[in-house]
Parts: C-alpha cells; sequence; structure tokens
C-alpha cells in the first residue's frame, strides 16, 4: 500500500464522514424538536459495527460496516408493532406527526448539506484564498477568444457588469454563461505598448454558444483558446553540464525567439525545446542588458513514453497570485451566492443529461470522488475544505430529487399530501419505492462503470 493511496483512502473516509453526519444530524435534530422518537442514528449501512447509547438517552449511535452512507431511524408505527404502546410512546411516533413536521424532518438533512457548505465557503473567503489572477494567455491566432478581440497578457476586470475577482470567479461566470449558450461581455483591461505604464480599458464579446455539451466535459476554456497567463522565458536556473550551460545560457537570461520565432512566455519556450530531441535551436537571448544569440541542441529523453528535447534549465513558472478575503458578513454571504448557483448548476447539468445535452459519462461515483478527495487533501487543507463544501452540495441537490427512496421521493409523497389532503396509499408507496430503488441502482452502474474507464484512461 503506497503513501498517496493511503493519503486517499483517509482523505476520502473523514470527507464521508463529515458529510454524512452532518446530513443525519439535520434529520435528528429537527426530529427532536419536532417530538419524534429516534431509535438509531447511524453512520454506513447494513450490519453494524458499533453501537452505544449515552446517559438516558434512548437513541442508538451506531457505526455501520458499509461506509456509503448512513439513516436515522424513527418511532414509526408503519414499521413497528405499536398495539401495547403507551401514549407517551405514540407521542413520538414519527407516521402521527404533521405533514408539515414530516416535510420539515425529511427536508433537514439536505438543508444541513447546503448550511455545512455555505460555513466552509464563508469561512475559507475569511481566511483568505490564493488564487490565480484573471489575466490571459491567448497564444493561438485561430482560437475563439483571439477572433473576438481578447489578446495575449489581458487582465479581465468584469464580465456582463460584474466584477471579476480571480481565475476561477472569471471561470465560473464563463462556465454559467456557456450552459446557458449566452453571450458573454468581457471588460479588460489592456496594457498599451506605445505609452508604458498605461493600461486601455475595453469592452469585448466572446460568443460561449460556439461551445457544444462535449467542450464542458474537459477545459472549455482551453476550447476557447484561454489559459494561465505565463511569465516571460526568464531562466531561473541552469544546471551545470546541461545543454543550456553548455551553449553559455545563465540564470537570469531572457529567451526571446527560438529559430526566429518569437516566445510568447514561459510554457512556449518548454513546448518549443520539448518538440526539438537533438535538434540545434538558434536563440536570440537577453542577458546583461544586451541581446545575442546562442545555439542549443537539445538531448533527447524518454518522458511518459515519448521522447522529447531537454536543455536542463528551469524558466519561471510562478503564476501571478492574488488573495481574496472579505469581512465575515460579506464572507457569509458570498458563501450563501457561491451554495445557490453551484445548485443551480448543478440542477442545469442533470436537466442536459436528461436531455442528452450533457453526456452521462459526468456522474461520478465513489471511485472518483475518492481520487479527488486525495488529490485535494496534497494540494492543502484550503482545496480539501473546498471540495468538500462541494461535494456537501451535489449531496444535498441529489437527495432532493423526486426519486422514491431519496429524501427527495419522501417530500414528493407529502406534498402530494399537503394538495389531496390524504396520505398517499402505501401500497402505491411501496411500489414506488420499488422503482425508485432500480433508478439508483442504474444510477450507480453508470457511476461505477465512469468511475473505471476514467482509472483505465
Amino acid at each position: 500500500m503506497t503513501l498517496q493511496f493511503l493519503q486517499t483512502v483517509i482523505a476520502f473516509i473523514f470527507a464521508l464522514g463529515i458529510l454524512i453526519i452532518f446530513h443525519e444530524l439535520g434529520h435528528f435534530w429537527v426530529a427532536r424538536l419536532c417530538g419524534v422518537r429516534v431509535l438509531r442514528f447511524s453512520v454506513g449501512m447494513g450490519k453494524p459495527l458499533w453501537i452505544k447509547k449515552f446517559g438516558s438517552s434512548e437513541t442508538e449511535w451506531t457505526l455501520s460496516a458499509i461506509p456509503l452512507g448512513g439513516y436515522v431511524k424513527f418511532y414509526d408505527s408503519r414499521e413497528i408493532d405499536v398495539s401495547q404502546a403507551s401514549p407517551q410512546e405514540l407521542a413520538g411516533d414519527f407516521s402521527r406527526k404533521s405533514v408539515w413536521q414530516r416535510i420539515a424532518i425529511v427536508a433537514a438533512g439536505p438543508i444541513f448539506n447546503f448550511i455545512l457548505a455555505i460555513f466552509l465557503f464563508a469561512a475559507l473567503y475569511t481566511h483568505g484564498t490564493p488564487d490565480p489572477v484573471a489575466k490571459l494567455r491567448i497564444a493561438s491566432e485561430t482560437s475563439t477568444a483571439y477572433t473576438s478581440g481578447l489578446r495575449h497578457g489581458d487582465l479581465v476586470q468584469s464580465i456582463n457588469g460584474e466584477p471579476v475577482k480571480s481565475w476561477s470567479d472569471m471561470r465560473w461566470k464563463l462556465l454559467q454563461l456557456g450552459l446557458d449558450g449566452a453571450e458573454a461581455r468581457v471588460q479588460v483591461a489592456r496594457q498599451n505598448l506605445d505609452r508604458h505604464s498605461s493600461t486601455d480599458v475595453m469592452e469585448l464579446k466572446l460568443p460561449m454558444a460556439q461551445l457544444n455539451s462535449a467542450d464542458f466535459e474537459s477545459d472549455f476554456l482551453h476550447k476557447l483558446g484561454i489559459e494561465f497567463f505565463r511569465p516571460p522565458a526568464i531562466l531561473n536556473d541552469v544546471i551545470q553540464g546541461g545543454a543550456a550551460s553548455k551553449a553559455g545560457l545563465k540564470p537570469g537570461d531572457q529567451i526571446m525567439q527560438i529559430n526566429d520565432q518569437p516566445v510568447l512566455d514561459s510554457q512556449a519556450f518548454r513546448d518549443m525545446v520539448n518538440a526539438s530531441p537533438n535538434k540545434p535551436l538558434t536563440m536570440l537571448v537577453l542577458g546583461g542588458g544586451q541581446e545575442f544569440e546562442v545555439v542549443v541542441t537539445p538531448e533527447a529523453v524518454e518522458e511518459n513514453g515519448k521522447i522529447v528535447g531537454k536543455i536542463q534549465v528551469a524558466p519561471r513558472a510562478q503564476l501571478e497570485m492574488t488573495e481574496l478575503s472579505y469581512p465575515v458578513i460579506v464572507s457569509a454571504y458570498r458563501g450563501m451566492v457561491r451554495t445557490w448557483d453551484t445548485s443551480v448548476l448543478t440542477l442545469k447539468m442533470i436537466g442536459k443529461m436528461l436531455t442528452g445535452e450533457v453526456s452521462w459519462r459526468n456522474i461520478t461515483g465513489p471511485i472518483t470522488i475518492a481520487d479527488y478527495a486525495g488529490q485535494t487533501a496534497r494540494v492543502g487543507w484550503i482545496s480539501y475544505l473546498q471540495f468538500i463544501a462541494l461535494i456537501s452540495i451535489s449531496l444535498g441537490v441529489m437527495n432532493l430529487l423526486p426519486i422514491p427512496v431519496l429524501d427527495g421521493g419522501h417530500l414528493l409523497y407529502y406534498s402530494l399530501e399537503v394538495l389531496t389532503g390524504r396520505a398517499i396509499p402505501e401500497k402505491y408507496v411501496e411500489m414506488a419505492q420499488r422503482g425508485g430503488l432500480t433508478v439508483l441502482l442504474c444510477l450507480m452502474l453508470v457511476a461505477f462503470f465512469n468511475d473505471i474507464v476514467r482509472q483505465m484512461s
């Protein structure tokens, strides 16, 4: 068992445990407020591995064998014999509570998932989160971004009149517009090369409708021709004995051209070198305040099954970053807005899956979620908490879908009871439960299949 695999397992179990406990606490807490007897609070499904009662409480706190879920078991006369029950016991019967109390109890689980997401986002906004600035790398002159007027080095200030604070903020706004097929009015600040230290502000139209559903299954910004802005090709380090060192390159040198082709930035420099194993490259270099030429022949090296060129240098690669931090009240508001927007986006994606506009390959299961948990945990605790918040929102939305077996299915029954004035007959509920279970199992099979395909690709 590798350390990375162990980290992934621990990160997944910890995240899942928090989400399950918080969800079930919603059901438990509101049930107790409504006077319902709670017989068991279980983290996990299946056979109980550990059961504990605390003090005079009748609730069994349980850890069960299958960690993919949890449940709260109520005192319910539809499931147990109450012929010998006392009036006090019957007062805690879930099925005898008013329909509005039952709605509140069932809805509390998903609502607590949304509350958890709001809290995590608000805490992160208050603490401050580092993020790349919304500065664009536009490398292709045939890309949608370039033909729309965007240029390399443009700093995005707003989209459709809404301020843009960072790269993630820009990406989020463009993703929402793209799914709606709407046009993006992008305001950018561009350095005026004719007037040093001066910038021009302009608004350009980016046609998001050109993207199709398949584009949103990968990096849609790359499809538009937009990437992170990279620093110039300035050498931070030159390894002694390597091809660059032998040619006379030194730390601090900036590569301006290769074979008479301008070098856009450090990424373009790396790509041009990698694409030229054993091929001499004539480089125009700016170093020590002077321009000069050197000829460097990259060594052929095998990397990820391919032969690439290497000259043993480390070009500057640090992205321009900004710190997003807000007062507590503003953070709480932004946390609510982010949770709402993410929930709406999730519903839109589900709708597009049902209509065939978006592939079902977007459905992910526990293997992919565990992989993301491990990746974000290794990046840092900020990324990990953002991951938990997003999964909590997904869990809340999925549980509100009107599928029997899920919370949303029960809410559908109770809504019909409100409209008709009488409870849905048990035989129809049982039939719906079987159908809902079948739908859920099918979705799980699709998710596992997608997980396996992703792992193999």
